[in-house]
């Protein structure tokens, strides 16, 4: 029998971990019943070789922006350069984008402005908002929440693993919460606890491959397929039956990410 179809709302299908294996990685998470992907860009520079991806690939789409960790490194994205990316029909969201002050936080003032600049290239396309927050809960809840008082934009929290406060921000501005491996694993009960607090209606599901494998693979390279691992727990966490939460995440994210959604229903 087919396993209930789901999406891996975000993944890095070209770090050098994957190289040579996408044919079969993409046939593995099909088995899985993982019909799509979305592949995220973290250095501009390197978009080309992210889209090529999407382009040679039917169940993956595509998103990019500058990751903050590397924002002090690379050029300032411009919003009429993502805006150009945005035309692409593969191209679904904006990001990753955020903050992350965990080991650098020296590059605060310079990740918060490129932050602003996505979350305004996200407002113009329309398109989702992809957002990466670490050690950072005061100062992400309160640049979003500015800047979706001054005009809106939709969000995901991709990978949440941050404290309730900055959840129920989010939750509060129509965002959506995504579940990563870290969510199965057996230590992350109070993590569990603030998705169980959450709208089911504002959930994703997420590999973060190649990190963060979820039980049984911890510790060894994610890859799309075991999204399924992920979701079966967040099932079991719902009181829901897999094949229910599947219908839910699948519904939640063509919500959220319209384009992926348009492009599959045409293909």
């Amino acid at each position: 029998m087919s396993q209930p179809r789901i999406t891996d709302s975000h993944c890095h299908l070209d770090f050098p971990d994957f190289d040579g294996e996408h044919e079969a990685l993409i046939a593995r998470a099909a088995e899985a019943g993982v019909a799509r992907m979305v592949t995220i860009c973290t250095k501009l520079r390197l978009e080309p070789q992210v889209r090529a991806l999407a382009e040679a690939h039917a169940p993956v789409f595509y998103a990019a922006g500058t990751h903050p960790m590397s924002v002090a490194d690379e050029p300032m994205a411009s919003v009429d350069q993502l805006k150009s990316l945005a035309q692409h029909p593969k191209f679904v969201g904006i990001g990753e984008t955020g903050l992350d002050y965990h080991y650098t936080a020296k590059t605060k003032a310079v990740q918060q402005e490129s932050l602003r600049l996505h979350i305004e290239a996200a407002r113009q396309t329309g398109l989702p908002l992809i957002i990466h927050a670490r050690a950072a809960d005061e100062d992400t809840a309160r640049i979003l929440t500015q800047e979706h008082q001054a005009s809106p934009y939709s969000c995901v929290m991709h990978c949440f693993t941050a404290g309730p406060d900055l959840a129920q921000a989010a939750l509060d501005l129509g965002f959506y919460l995504s579940m990563s491996g870290i969510t199965a694993f057996p230590k992350s009960q109070e993590l569990r606890d603030i998705f169980k607090a959450a709208p089911l209606g504002r959930i994703l599901v997420e590999t973060d491959s190649p990190y963060l494998a979820p039980p049984p693979h911890r510790g060894k390279r994610n890859e799309p397929a075991y999204t399924a691992h992920t979701a079966a727990k967040a099932a079991e966490l719902f009181e829901m039956d897999y094949a229910e939460f599947a219908a839910r995440t699948e519904a939640n994210f063509d919500r959220l990410f319209p384009k992926a959604a348009a492009w599959s229903s045409d293909a």
